[in-house]
């Protein structure tokens, strides 16, 4: 069984296109996993981290359905067939918003 990375679309130019990324073997904690991941698309790496490798603040990292920052971070142990979802933060208003407040 893989791990599986599920791909924003943001992101897709750099892994050509492909938006579910399978990698075999079983790293133990996550750091492993993404360096995997790194290793096989390499541009993802400025896209997810910092350059004091940290994750960017506008990025979520999900294992399973938990965020990794309320995990144990990049030690957190995985097991085979876990899906790891990379997200980027959007933010600005709501459609409630434009709807109660149109502009003029």
């Amino acid at each position: 069984m893989a791990i599986v990375f599920h791909i924003p679309g943001p992101l897709l130019s750099l892994t050509d296109g492909h938006r579910r990324i399978e990698i075999d073997g079983s790293p133990a904690p996550v750091r492993e996993a993404l360096d995997i991941l790194f290793a096989l698309y390499s541009g993802i790496r400025d896209r997810v981290f910092t350059e004091q490798n940290q994750i960017r603040e506008h990025v979520n990292l999900f294992v399973g359905n938990e965020e990794l920052r309320y995990l144990d971070g990049f030690t957190t142990p995985i097991t085979e067939g876990v899906e790891i979802t990379i997200m980027q933060a959007v933010s600005g208003g709501s459609m409630l918003q434009i709807l109660v407040h149109p502009r003029p």
